[in-house]
């Protein structure tokens, strides 16, 4: 009798242990469900507003559509969010494909263009500065914080840069979100309007996607992304990428094309990316900081316009490419634009590759020797 009563407890013990694993797993399962649908809920508005703009024939259809859409959602307080690393993955695939265009006649031009690359990143800090003072006097906030608002770099380092000097990190994150937004989405439009597009006189090295071909170069130039990310530069996994892929086409080691559906993904990424950046807090907290930074990036677009024009007089280069090359945009951003519209893809991309270089190493000492200037002129 007993043994059969230690038997019963026993299978209730091993049932009660089944149970609760079982219960376990379910709570895991419903934890993970909960903790990925916000990330599941912002692709999929992404993926349906990108096919809406395809739909009805947008300008970068891929991104613009994501980014509008994620915003909108964003501002009106609804829950969603990317995955992790989705910003990278798009900059990735980007820079893998963009490094595809530096064939040897190509690289051969770009070298003979340093001067104008340089040119290019110092007017892109001077108009930084420039529209920093813009933001402060309209805003009424320290000039600090407008200053790191406004430099075209990554939000994230110039957030990093502003808390350096006492800036406040909200409003230069913000500031950089609302800037590249309004850069992304305003510069197409404008082109689509004027039928700009078409333009570009450069190839990549290869046009043939091969599958083996393709998987060599993305974890080439992934391990290439991810040994920029250890040094702290911003937007490592694009420059990573152009880190390997340009020295390969140099080399005419062509391993493969980069599909569309490839980068129309990465765009798609980089588009929700954007678009998540906005909270329902945003309009409402600073209504006169974010008027200032749209009113300085337009003004930033026009004087960026009139350098244009200077420079296409003195060297005949292709407008709509220098516009693209000039705009306070983000490297990722600008440069998948001029391969969607074919306007000028390897100069665009040096243009900004040599502006990070320039502002990350310019924008902090500046920025000290101008604050040492100003508070020897006050004691005076």
């Amino acid at each position: 009798m007993e043994g059969s009563s230690g038997r019963s407890r026993g299978r209730d013990i091993a049932s009660q242990r089944v149970s609760n694993a079982v219960d376990g797993s379910t709570r895991r399962a419903r934890r993970w469900r909960a903790a990925a649908w916000p990330s599941i809920k912002g692709l999929t508005i992404g993926l349906a507003a990108a096919l809406f703009c395809v739909a009805v024939h947008s300008p970068l259809p891929w991104m613009i559509g994501p980014l509008i859409a994620l915003a909108a959602c964003r501002l009106a307080g609804v829950e969603l969010e990317v995955p992790i690393g989705a910003r990278q993955a798009g900059q990735w695939i980007i820079g893998s494909a963009l490094g595809l265009y530096f064939t040897p006649t190509v690289a051969d031009l770009v070298l003979r263009l340093w001067w104008l690359l340089l040119a290019g990143a110092f007017f892109a800090l001077a108009l930084g500065y420039f529209c920093g003072y813009v933001v402060a006097r309209l805003a009424r906030v320290d000039r600090t914080t407008a200053v790191f608002a406004s430099v075209p770099a990554g939000a994230a380092e110039m957030a990093v840069l502003g808390d350096r000097f006492g800036a406040r990190v909200d409003e230069v994150a913000a500031g950089q979100s609302l800037r590249l937004m309004l850069v992304v989405v305003v510069i197409p439009w404008i082109f689509a309007v004027l039928g700009l597009h078409g333009a570009d006189p450069f190839q990549p090295g290869t046009v043939e996607v091969r599958g083996m071909g393709l998987a060599a170069l993305l974890s080439a130039t992934l391990v290439g992304g991810l040994i920029v990310q250890r040094t702290g530069v911003p937007n490592p996994f694009v420059l990573g990428a152009l880190a390997v892929a340009i020295p390969l086409t140099i080399a005419e080691v062509n391993f493969s094309a980069v599909p569309r559906w490839a980068t129309n993904a990465a765009q798609l990424l980089l588009g929700c990316s954007l678009g998540s950046r906005f909270e329902k807090s945003f309009l409402r907290r600073a209504p006169r900081f974010v008027a200032s930074v749209i009113a300085s990036v337009v003004v930033a677009m026009l004087l960026s316009a009139l350098f244009v024009l200077i420079v296409e007089a003195a060297t005949g280069l292709h407008p709509a490419t220098l516009v693209l090359a000039t705009a306070p945009g983000g490297i990722a951003e600008m440069s998948i634009t001029a391969k969607v519209l074919e306007l000028g893809v390897p100069l665009v991309t040096a243009f900004h590759v040599t502006r990070v270089v320039v502002i990350l190493s310019c924008t902090a000492p500046l920025f000290a020797w101008l604050r040492r200037r100003a508070g020897v002129a006050r004691r005076r």
